[in-house]
């Protein structure tokens, strides 16, 4: 594995406005396999316009994105294949079945009949649907269609995950097996996470962060270690101090 390879996810400079209205300032980071990092910010940070440009629903001017190595402006098609999404807002079809749903998203990756059965089998029975897979999708619970999302989400085995706000609005039991689930595909599988969330207690002691606020990144890094430089005894005093409370 080259060195290049060995970076997930490279965002180097990456800044972006709407209009005259700056919505990220030089942002800067990079995620290597088996990372599980919080994207931790107030709603309104900029999360999700930074998802939107490392899954390339924006371009972005200024700065660049690489996923293992591939340039998101220049190599788009192997770079967007190597991730998987989880949107912040739901993007299932509720009249499809979860096996539809999944297929379909397969199909779009060129996957074969077989192989692509096979995956959403395993993924299926990884957040524990196997059951299900006939069921149109608007016969679910929240909780439910969120797992079908991460299940579609993983069918292509991509290497890098991005959740943006996965688990808003579910209740303490969904939250819970999501975050389990996916911290147990960074330790088992190598997958590398950046999880986006205004949540601070999605962010133990064992993952990395990225204070993201008002567009720029205060500080980042193991959580323990944001935590000393900030002064404070713990993640949600560190990003009040580093964040001013929010303000």
């Amino acid at each position: 594995m080259t060195a290049a390879s060995a970076v997930a996810l490279d965002v180097e400079g990456l800044s972006h406005a709407f209009g005259p209205r700056a919505v990220l300032r030089d942002v800067g980071f990079t995620l290597t396999p088996g990372d599980f990092t919080v994207l931790l910010g107030l709603n309104g940070a900029g999360k999700t316009t930074l998802f939107a440009l490392v899954t390339r629903l924006y371009h972005s001017r200024d700065g660049r994105i690489a996923v293992f190595g591939h340039d998101l402006r220049q190599q788009p098609s192997a770079a967007l294949a190597a991730m998987g999404v989880v949107f912040q807002q739901p993007t299932l079809d509720l009249d499809l079945t979860v096996q539809q749903n999944l297929a379909y998203h397969a199909s779009l990756h060129g996957m074969a009949g077989s192989r692509a059965r096979l995956r959403i089998g395993e993924e299926l029975e990884r957040v524990g649907l196997a059951d299900r897979r006939h069921s149109r999708v608007r016969q679910l619970s929240g909780g439910q269609r969120r797992r079908v999302e991460l299940a579609r989400a993983l069918v292509h085995d991509p290497a890098l995950l991005l959740l943006d706000e996965p688990t808003v609005g579910l209740d303490i039991e969904s939250r819970r097996f999501l975050i389990d689930h996916v911290r147990h595909l960074c330790r088992e599988r190598g997958l590398a996470v950046l999880w986006a969330t205004h949540l601070i207690d999605e962010a133990d002691d064992t993952a990395k962060v990225i204070v993201l606020h008002h567009g720029q990144v205060l500080d980042q890094g193991p959580v323990p270690q944001v935590a000393e430089r900030a002064g404070a005894g713990t993640l949600r005093a560190a990003f009040d101090r580093l964040t001013g409370g929010g303000r």
